[in-house]
């Protein structure tokens, strides 16, 4: 399934944990940063299963408008989230999977700057050291006992889709690994500043490009993330009632 969406970015969406795998049970935190004077930030998701584009605040709520928490994720929550302004301004778009298997990737949620060094994960529910293979579009790059490969001095040859597979618990999800040059990130942040002092340029436009491609199947386990101020209510998720899932709302 392929998501085109056209607006303006001005935000960063931050997701906590920072990691764009999830096993089902698990707590998500996200948040919207940003430097302009917009206000009124609405969460949006387009699921994998549903393929349609819905408010992530109409599942589990919000606080100020810049954050939303979802408990409990779920197979069916898998997808893209991003927030928007009602101005047509908006932020990144991450690509959240959960799974129901025993294993997922950690790996950079945003694209990281040519030259870092990366460091991939594989995770069991319980975590531990483990001998885990490492794969990059398909293809074998390395085993590693510890279950962790560095990658050193990334560049653009490093793009791609990443899993890992263990000996005897399977194979995680793939993740999209993106790598940006230090020139675009130095022309970005000077561009946000000068739209910072003025009204924003209607020729202007930031195009967001989405493609998902995971598929995972269910299962149930359990890890969570405390919130502060937590407000329970009652959402229709993943085509059944959740009672009583966390939903963040405005005290």
């Amino acid at each position: 399934m392929e998501i085109t969406a056209l607006c303006l970015i001005v935000a960063s969406l931050r997701v906590n944990p920072y990691r764009s795998q999830f096993f089902e049970y698990e707590s998500v935190s996200l948040s919207c940063e940003e430097s302009s004077n917009s206000v009124g930030w609405m969460f949006k998701r387009n699921l994998s299963a549903a393929g349609n584009t819905s408010d992530c605040s109409a599942d589990c709520g919000r606080t100020d408008g810049s954050r939303c928490f979802i408990s409990d994720v779920f197979h069916c929550d898998s997808g893209v989230y991003w927030c928007e302004s009602g101005l047509g301004e908006c932020s990144n778009a991450v690509n959240i999977t959960v799974t129901g298997g025993a294993v997922i990737l950690e790996s950079p949620v945003l694209p990281v700057m040519e030259g870092d060094d990366v460091t991939l994960c594989c995770r069991t529910q319980t975590p531990s050291n483990l001998t885990a293979d490492f794969y990059k579009d398909g293809s074998l790059i390395g085993t590693e006992s510890t279950g962790e490969m560095i990658i050193h001095s990334v560049s653009r040859s490093d793009e791609g889709l990443y899993k890992c597979n263990t000996w005897d618990l399977g194979e995680s999800p793939e993740s999209w690994l993106a790598v940006r040059v230090l020139l675009l990130l130095l022309v970005l942040v000077c561009w946000r500043r000068h739209k910072g002092s003025r009204q924003p340029d209607p020729d202007v436009v930031t195009y967001a490009d989405i493609k998902i491609t995971q598929e995972v199947q269910p299962r149930r386990d359990r890890d969570s993330v405390s919130p502060p101020d937590l407000i329970y209510s009652t959402c229709l998720r993943c085509g059944f009632r959740l009672l009583p899932p966390l939903c963040l709302t405005t005290a």
